[in-house]
């Protein structure tokens, strides 16, 4: 039997979880880099049965798990991906299982960069290393409006936070209902009172044929000069040219992006050349307990498939 290990960008896999059950039953090989290129992945694959796939850094559409014909079990960290057709699998006899996850670390994160945002951390870190002092003013928090696109989970966790530092929050999303906000204290609004009114927009939606691009460049332009926005859900959900235009325009303040459109973010592209930006490489998941949780759940998936037991179903079978 052998088992693959794809994106483990950090080399982190094989010490956030025992493998040893796994170990005397297969082989493992590790894979710390990606491949954009289909039937690069397809060749790369050939000979595994099991793929542990992270997240959704190497989708599984329909197209390529035809090429795996050796292909029994996919294993995806956390109970939900998108990347991974499963009617396909389903049609050429391959399980689809998941993993436990932590769900706060994302939404750490998304704080992390509004407070770099407010505060100028990153700017005012170049400026110091530079040989430089105190070239930047912050801005408090304290009765801005946070708003928040999806109350969630995350959203919701987003609000409960936002309390802490005394801002309003208004939400919105296609669906939210009026007893959602009271839940949390917050005021439903409108998509365009949510991009009109938002010092700080925050998004939490989940990607779907929705919510892809369902920020646009009216919507964009809704918004406050001065206003930042964040996003830690995925790239797609806003139209990512119009994003850089708002950007390099300074028709918004700047914003905090942790998920792209295209992942590892190309070399060339214009968010790394910004200023009034952070940027991070799609770290919302990437945090000691969630790798502990996904690793450890792949060995548990992979000894319950080997026990013709497989478990913790995404899409049922």
């Amino acid at each position: 039997m052998h088992v693959a290990i794809l994106d483990d960008y950090q080399n982190t896999a094989m010490n956030s979880a025992d493998w040893s059950s796994v170990t005397s039953q297969a082989d493992i090989e590790i894979f710390n880099d990606h491949i954009h290129d289909e039937v690069a992945v397809a060749v790369r694959l050939q000979d595994f049965e099991i793929i542990c796939a992270m997240r959704e850094r190497t989708p599984f559409p329909r197209s390529l798990i035809e090429k795996l014909p050796n292909l029994k079990l996919i294993i995806s960290s956390g109970m939900r991906n998108r990347g991974i057709d499963i009617d396909a699998a389903k049609d050429n006899d391959v399980i689809v299982c998941g993993t436990k996850s932590v769900g706060r670390p994302t939404a750490e994160l998304a704080w992390g960069l509004i407070l770099g945002l407010a505060r100028k951390i990153t700017a005012e870190d170049s400026n110091v290393r530079a040989g430089g002092w105190q070239q930047t003013v912050g801005e408090s928090l304290i009765g801005k409006t946070l708003g928040i696109a999806g109350l969630g989970n995350l959203g919701g966790r987003m609000a409960q936070i936002a309390k802490v530092f005394e801002m309003n929050v208004i939400a919105w999303s296609q669906n939210l209902t009026q007893e959602r906000c009271d839940e949390f204290g917050v005021q439903l609004v409108s998509k365009d009172e949510l991009m009109a009114q938002s010092d700080i927009l925050t998004i939490h939606l989940i990607l779907s044929d929705r919510t892809r691009g369902v920020i646009s460049t009216d919507d964009l332009a809704r918004m406050k000069s001065s206003a930042y926005i964040v996003n830690t859900a995925r790239g797609p959900i806003i139209d990512e040219d119009a994003l850089v235009a708002a950007l390099e325009s300074k028709t918004i303040g700047g914003a905090g992006i942790d998920v792209f459109s295209v992942e590892p973010l190309p070399a060339d592209h214009a968010f790394r050349n910004l200023d009034n930006t952070i940027i991070t490489p799609h770290l919302g998941y990437v945090e000691e307990d969630n790798y502990a949780a996904y690793f450890g759940g792949y060995v548990e998936a992979i000894d319950a498939f080997l026990k013709g037991e497989p478990k913790n179903f995404i899409g049922g079978y």
